[in-house]
């Protein structure tokens, strides 16, 4: 069995979550990456920036729908929603555009179910951390098209 501890990236590149958001730009363009993972003051993975969490935040902003009756508004649509959408578009730290809801795997993980995961999910990589949640790595598609093609050449062989 071939885990994530064995095919991911080691050198990892995080951002602080009181970064500036040009901050993760200079490094995407930099580092040419899809994501990057963040991490608090106590350096545990807490969210992760993605090149479409930057591009959101040029996107138009879509106003939702309202009608008075009685001086009372009513809103088509969610007023939670349209909310977000401004706190990202005029976000200035990293907290306020990464997302939150991180998925990660450990280093022992399978990387046939850390594939299944990206397929799925639409993943570009995945974090991998250790028992106190610090990153250790990082497994992209990269990494597990690399394995692949490790694992193919010494059948051949």
């Amino acid at each position: 069995m071939i885990t994530a501890g064995d095919i991911m990236t080691k050198d990892v590149i995080v951002l602080n979550d009181e970064d500036d958001i040009k901050k993760a730009s200079d490094i995407f363009l930099k580092y040419k990456i899809n994501a990057i993972p963040v991490v608090n003051s106590d350096k545990k993975l807490c969210g992760i920036v993605s090149e479409t969490d930057l591009v959101y935040q040029e996107s138009n902003l879509h106003i939702p729908t309202l009608f008075t009756i009685f001086d009372s508004i009513f809103y088509l649509g969610s007023s939670k929603h349209f909310k977000e959408d401004v706190n990202k578009i005029t976000a200035t730290k990293i907290k306020d555009i990464m997302n939150k809801d991180v998925f990660y795997a450990k280093e022992t993980e399978d990387i046939y179910d850390i594939a299944t995961v990206m397929t799925d999910k639409k993943f570009y990589s995945i974090p991998i951390v250790n028992e106190g949640k610090e990153i250790v790595g990082v497994v992209s598609r990269y990494d597990i098209i690399k394995a692949m093609s490790q694992s193919n050449a010494k059948s051949v062989k």
